[in-house]
């Protein structure tokens, strides 16, 4: 048999780009409170670190979704990207692809170590491990914590670590509010999958909360970093610019009000609330951003 030629939109397709906010943000705010604090940075390190996260975050997709259609959780029925249930692609294809994506992140990892230090290969190797880990722990309920420590914690130590060559924990408080609005991602894919997902025997947070229960976590996950920010700002460990977050709190509450509609409507009324969550967490990661460059040209 003749092998496919796939079209460029057919590999962006597969690799879901849209998703990449959830793990380049992290790394840009990161960037941008380092600058704000007057910090003395590495940028070639700081946007090596933001390049890698991207390649690997593009390995994980492929790879879940190679193991989501082997268990079945993906079918011609199901929500989402349908690479392998429309025969887009062959599993030999995407597995092969996620191989080449994970040891292009690995390569580049290995250099940036080079360029830096020893604490940035336990990170590293933390990411691995969820990268590779995530599909099983996925279906064991488990999924929604690898996110938050592999889009979230991981990221922002990261990249402190080597634009500085310092472990800076004081970026945990920017983990915190942008990690949650990461998870509401697959938290909100859980919650409409719930059905599907007990069909292919697997388990995830939303499944064991049960509809009601998740679509209120939804609503914290969106909701509470708006609080979280503004604590910290009052308390004078974040720049009170931060409160600029505010500017996404309508989008946040327009989310809140379509899983709301989970009651009525069901699966289908939430069907692209993923693709808004991730739009969510772009906007307030970018306004956290421009907040702490404002911060730092008035420093300088």
């Amino acid at each position: 048999m003749r092998k496919k030629k796939h079209t460029f939109r057919e590999w962006m397709i597969a690799v879901r780009p849209w998703s990449f906010p959830a793990s380049a943000m992290p790394v840009v705010v990161t960037l941008g409170y380092l600058f704000a604090s007057g910090t003395e940075m590495n940028w070639a390190n700081g946007l090596w670190a933001l390049v890698n996260i991207v390649v690997f975050h593009a390995a994980g997709n492929t790879w879940s979704d190679y193991f989501d259609y082997k268990r079945r959780v993906d079918a011609e029925d199901t929500y989402g990207v349908h690479t392998l249930t429309t025969g887009m692609f062959s599993p030999r294809e995407i597995y092969r692809l996620s191989l080449i994506l994970l040891s292009v992140a690995l390569v580049a990892g290995v250099g940036l170590l080079l360029r830096t230090g020893w604490p940035l290969l336990l990170i590293g190797f933390g990411g691995l491990l969820c990268s590779l880990l995530y599909p099983y722990l996925k279906y064991r309920a488990c999924g929604d914590y690898v996110i938050f420590v592999a889009y979230a914690l991981l990221p922002t130590l990261g990249t402190a670590y080597a634009a500085t060559r310092h472990v800076d924990w004081r970026v945990l408080l920017l983990a915190v509010p942008i990690g949650l609005i990461t998870v509401a991602i697959l938290h909100c894919n859980n919650t409409r999958d719930i059905q599907t997902d007990s069909r292919a025997h697997i388990r995830t947070l939303a499944m064991n909360l049960g509809g009601r229960a998740s679509v209120w976590l939804y609503c914290f996950e969106v909701l509470f970093p708006f609080l979280w920010i503004s604590g910290c700002a009052l308390a004078g460990v974040l720049p009170l610019w931060t409160l600029l977050a505010w500017l996404a709190f309508v989008p946040a509450c327009m989310n809140v009000r379509v899983v709301i509609s989970y009651f009525r409507g069901g699966a289908t009324a939430i069907a692209n609330l993923d693709e808004a969550t991730a739009k969510l967490q772009l906007l307030f990661s970018l306004v956290l951003t421009v907040a702490f460059v404002v911060v730092g040209l008035s420093a300088s």
